[in-house]
């Protein structure tokens, strides 16, 4: 794997950003899918945050024939609670990480960083979200689930005071609902505290939980 910073968009909602969010998107997608999300939100105008939206790799993904695509790690089964990519997902996780370092490295601190994602972003998020040595601001997970559900033991103490923010459609397709659901229960059993939130909607993101996203990013950052 190529040790470099992944290419991304950057969006600041105002001068000297002393705030990070790193949002990551789904399947097949890339950095433009979320980045016209920032001035839906409903932000504070004195709240000044860099948005980072990074691109995923493009790579051969199983699931569908093999075709390559912007993926964070490969997908072999329709029932994506089985079989993950451990290969796949160490090496994203570890490109993730090299961008929080880098916002660290630039002087903000991890308790003003929010990694967040969509789908695969989604559970990319939480993966090294929960496996962080300083506790980030807040993770935020929509329409995501679980990977290595069985290795919740990985999730550090530390990183368990992070608030975490998870969403889902009732009638998601791709992502099931109870495969969502059930990464929401194992994560509080392992401690972690969680706001959860159910929509009417499939596999997408409605104008109902962008609201709710930009109170909870609020919240968050002026805690």
């Amino acid at each position: 794997m190529n040790l470099h910073v992944l290419p991304h968009i950057t969006v600041e909602t105002g001068p000297n950003p002393l705030a990070t969010i790193i949002w990551l998107h789904g399947l097949g997608a890339d950095g433009h899918d979320f980045d016209p999300i920032v001035g839906q939100l409903g932000l504070p105008a004195d709240l000044a945050i860099r948005f980072i939206f990074p691109h995923a790799p493009s790579m051969p993904v199983t699931l569908n024939g093999g075709y390559i695509m912007p993926a964070w790690y490969d997908i072999r089964q329709t029932d994506l609670g089985i079989e993950h990519d451990r290969k796949g997902i160490t090496d994203s996780a570890r490109s993730i990480q090299m961008l929080i370092d880098r916002e660290i490295m630039q002087g903000v601190k991890a308790d003003r960083i929010i990694l967040a994602g969509f789908s695969q972003g989604a559970a990319m998020a939480l993966h090294v979200g929960l496996r962080q040595e300083k506790p980030l601001a807040g993770i935020m997970a929509l329409s995501g689930y679980l990977l290595l559900p069985n290795d919740t033991d990985g999730f550090l103490a530390s990183a368990k005071t992070a608030p975490v923010f998870m969403a889902h459609g009732i009638h998601d397709p791709v992502v099931n609902f109870d495969l969502g659901d059930s990464s929401r229960r194992k994560i509080v059993a392992a401690g972690c505290q969680v706001e959860w939130h159910s929509y009417p909607m499939e596999h997408q993101v409605c104008a109902q939980e962008i609201k709710q996203i930009g109170k909870w990013i609020t919240t968050t950052l002026n805690a």
